[in-house]
């Protein structure tokens, strides 16, 4: 790639354009390495470009069945589309460095897991930025996953734990897992190791953290990461940084949730330190981070050049660190088994926030109630073709469902000429507010036109796999007459999905008195 004007040389100006060149070759570097760092995953350089190609893993992007992809994000006004790329970190103890970082020699060469876990979600004006962590320990369930090397299928699981994902294929049976829990389209994956962690924190230099206490993760048993810290601020680096990430006894209460906090603390430090850190335009130390760092990457192939991870560093770069909201996913403990389930109405609603593109911060301009549709979304058929299925979902935990509403809504849309629009009185549900749901991307369009007949907003139109056609289910919001008032939308993220904006520089982890040194 030539970095010499169409027009030649200009008389003098060799040593001019010899700093410009360099100077531009370090800023694509550098904004290579802002994906890495917002990422924790990735790097590349300008120069070594096929090798570096070479050095990169790619794996698809979803095993899981087909019906169980989430829909794709639909468009802004201005034709703009969010981004959403899972970051995984994986356990695999797969390698000797891998082995003697991670430990537990039990599981040398056993499948891999999938310990770190966060959806990064890009808004569509790329105006800011929402991860969502969900904990190792949370109870979900794994669809059914085809490895695409081995073609071995593995059944569709429940409530197992959500790091086994990624043994049931590879990555894409983690993407396939977030897709059927939150509904939420994931256009690309980026997965890193044990090795890859302590090469991308030597490559930046060190990452300020923060304890309020002298901490040392260490039991008689042989328990903890082995951290070991001053109270205050210390900048860690290499293995040092990689316990940091894996501490688990000593945060707090000693659960995944205090060390999902301690991920957060350290990927807001990480952001700001690569952003603010004038070191790292050096050309050497960037090629080291790129050679370290793409040995020890896997992405989905539509990030499996250096020039596909440039293109998304420049989508990523243009988010203000200021805009950028951690949240982990509202939990409540499953039982007695010390493992974790969504909490049903928070997470849904966080769910839905960023399936919606609304800001986490709060700092959103006022949105419209009906969301762009994409080119892509299939066309509806004429109104008195579209086959409608009418349920009774009024009921509620303190009252009975009213009777007759699926009859009266079905009439309601027979009138507005959806002639095959019929009642189901087979089954009476509880829902708390109307939704229109359609198990596949070509009735889509069908199930947003039936609810613009009846002012439903789109925002309440979902894809789901437990319907076989368009099915409309009146909610307990939708209880009396034949005019639909959609709610107000309450669009404040949940107080339970702890918060951290990625300019606090204050945030600091609590220390379990009984690992203070």
């Amino acid at each position: 790639m030539s970095l010499i004007p169409q027009g030649g040389k200009r008389p003098g100006s060799g040593k001019a354009e010899a700093r410009k060149g360099r100077g531009r070759r370090a800023l694509r570097w550098s904004a290579i390495v802002l994906a890495v760092v917002i990422t924790g995953t990735a790097g590349a350089g300008y120069l070594y470009y096929e090798h570096l190609n070479h050095n990169i893993k790619k794996d698809p992007l979803n095993i899981g069945d087909e019906k169980d992809r989430a829909a794709q994000s639909k468009a802004n006004a201005a034709g703009q589309t969010p981004l959403n790329i899972l970051l995984i970190g994986s356990d695999a103890r797969d390698s000797a460095e891998n082995q003697k970082l991670g430990g537990a020699k039990d599981t040398f060469g056993t499948p891999a897991r999938a310990d770190v876990q966060m959806l990064l979600h890009v808004s569509a004006d790329r105006s800011n930025m929402s991860v969502v962590s969900m904990p190792r320990d949370t109870l979900v369930d794994i669809p059914k996953c085809t490895d695409p090397d081995t073609k071995k299928t593995y059944a569709a699981e429940t409530n197992v734990i959500t790091n086994d994902s990624l043994g049931r294929g590879g990555p894409g049976c983690t993407v396939a897992t977030w897709e059927k829990l939150t509904d939420i389209h994931i256009d690309h994956f980026m997965m890193v190791d044990f090795s890859g962690v302590v090469s991308m924190a030597d490559a930046i230099g060190g990452v300020p953290v923060c304890v309020n206490a002298n901490i040392y993760s260490h039991t008689s048993s042989g328990k903890g990461s082995g951290l070991k810290l001053k109270a205050g601020t210390t900048s860690v680096k290499g293995k040092q940084a990689l316990q940091w990430l894996r501490t688990r006894y000593g945060f707090e209460d000693d659960t995944d949730i205090a060390r999902t906090k301690a991920q957060h603390q350290y990927m807001n430090s990480m952001v700001r330190q690569l952003r603010e850190n004038a070191t790292l335009s050096n050309p050497t130390k960037l090629r080291s981070l790129a050679e370290t760092a793409t040995k020890a990457i896997t992405v989905d192939n539509g990030l499996g050049t250096v020039a596909k991870l440039y293109d998304l560093s420049t989508e990523l770069r243009k988010v203000p660190t200021g805009r950028i909201t951690m949240t982990t996913m509202p939990w409540e403990y499953s039982g007695s088994s010390g493992r974790v389930v969504p909490k049903p109405a928070d997470a849904a609603k966080l769910f839905r926030l960023v399936r919606e593109d609304i800001a986490l911060d709060g700092k959103d301009k006022k949105k419209t109630t009906t969301t762009a549709v994409t080119a892509s979304t299939d066309p509806a058929a004429a109104d008195d073709r579209i086959a409608v299925q009418v349920e009774n979902g009024t009921r509620t935990d303190t009252t009975g469902a009213v009777r007759g509403r699926a009859t009266t809504v079905a009439g309601l849309l027979v009138g507005k000429g959806f002639k095959e629009a019929v009642a189901d009185s087979s089954e009476i549900l509880s829902e708390a507010t109307t939704v229109v749901r359609y198990p596949s991307a070509d009735l889509e369009g069908d199930a947003q036109r039936v609810a613009k007949a009846l002012g439903i907003p789109t925002s309440a139109v979902k894809k789901s796999t437990s319907v076989s056609g368009v099915t409309l289910v009146v909610g307990a919001d939708w209880s009396t007459g034949t005019k639909y008032k959609a709610p107000a939308e309450d669009d404040t993220t949940p107080a339970s999905a702890d918060v951290l904006n990625g300019s606090d520089t204050t945030a600091c982890m609590h220390v379990d008195p009984n690992y203070v040194w």
